[in-house]
């Protein structure tokens, strides 16, 4: 953005005359140069630390404290929304104090630990009646390690992850560290040997972890991570990678049902099934004969994860209808609507009266 105005202003250097030259080559690039250099740090200008003896500090895009070490934030603003590490929200931790005050949004989390690394944003809220929406130009963002040499890998609620290996887009192994200096390994437990990470096909950020750019069905398989930092070297916990190759779209959805045709008092099932990308919810609806009329009718839903040869994993997802004691007015059309965040499938199957 700096370089373009100085190349414009060359031409006038020689074409005006010197007077106008003069009143105008010293301002334009200062004032340029001034606006180039805010807006680069427009996105950190509304996030502050607050130090000692009142003193205030504009954050980096990396901050390095050591676990324990309490930490505030403010964030400019009379409307301000936080992000942090979603755990504090799911256990309600007390040692999270946001408070929303006149001219700013603070920040105060206490007795830290490792746990709490991790990307720390806030930004301006704009609202016109209720709706609200992001303003893009105030806002600020810091990822904080708290580093603990008794725990290089930031921990986890689990000991056991599952990480799906989709061909046309990005997986992330999220051992991520406390330590950013820490030097960090991936691990193939079956056949056991380190996977050699070549900065191109894998790649490792620790703000993130081991990133596959293209994963295939070769990856598939359980790994963990290792880290040394001036220490005995730790381990984190394990990952299962599942690949996974399915159609991308709305559900790929089919309807069964155990008879086309049935007698009065027997036990019909109508089932609709969806095979899918395993972290890809699906929803089901019914629509069926005596519906507005409220005829029982029992419906569950149920989901699983699937292997379908050559390393390709799915989930299948299930919609049971069951009617028990068929009669004269159940006979008619069953519909399934099943859908997911691409959209939706319908499908439908009838059965009538022997």
């Amino acid at each position: 953005v700096i370089g373009h105005p100085a190349k414009s202003k060359r031409p006038k250097e020689h074409g005006e005359n010197k007077v106008f030259n003069k009143k105008v080559k010293p301002k334009t690039p200062k004032m340029k140069e001034r606006e180039s250099a805010d807006s680069s740090l427009k996105s950190q200008s509304i996030l502050t630390q607050v130090m000692d003896k009142g003193r205030f500090q504009k954050l980096a895009a990396t901050l390095i404290l050591s676990a324990g070490q309490g930490i505030e934030l403010r964030c400019k603003g009379s409307n301000v929304i936080w992000n942090y590490p979603s755990y504090l929200d799911t256990f309600k931790d007390s040692r999270l104090s946001i408070k929303q005050f006149d001219r700013y949004g603070q920040l105060i989390l206490t007795n830290t630990t490792a746990a709490d690394t991790g990307e720390y944003s806030c930004w301006f809220q704009l609202c016109n009646g209720n709706k609200c929406r992001k303003d893009e130009t105030k806002t600020g963002s810091t990822y904080i390690f708290f580093t603990d040499k008794e725990e290089l890998f930031v921990p986890t609620p689990s000991y056991f992850e599952i990480v799906y290996l989709n061909p046309d887009k990005p997986a992330v192994i999220p051992c991520r560290v406390t330590t950013p200096s820490a030097k960090v390994t991936l691990h193939r437990e079956f056949p056991a040997e380190e996977i050699k990470t070549d900065g191109t096909d894998i790649i490792y950020d620790a703000k993130k972890g081991f990133v596959y750019q293209h994963p295939t069905s070769d990856d598939k398989g359980i790994v963990y991570c290792k880290a040394e930092s001036q220490g005995a070297p730790q381990i984190s916990i394990k990952y299962h990678l599942l690949y996974v190759e399915v159609p991308k779209g709305p559900p790929s959805a089919t309807i069964d049902t155990s008879s086309n045709r049935a007698k009065l008092g027997d036990r019909v099932l109508v089932i609709c099934t969806v095979l899918g990308e395993p972290d890809v919810d699906v929803s089901f609806r019914w629509q069926y004969p005596g519906q507005e009329l409220e005829w029982p009718v029992i419906i569950k839903n149920f989901w699983r994860l699937i292997n379908r040869g050559t390393g390709h994993t799915t989930r299948i997802s299930k919609s049971c209808l069951l009617v028990e004691d068929f009669e004269a007015k159940d006979a008619g059309n069953y519909i399934c609507i099943a859908q997911n965040l691409r959209g939706e499938t319908t499908v439908a199957t009838k059965v009538e009266l022997n």
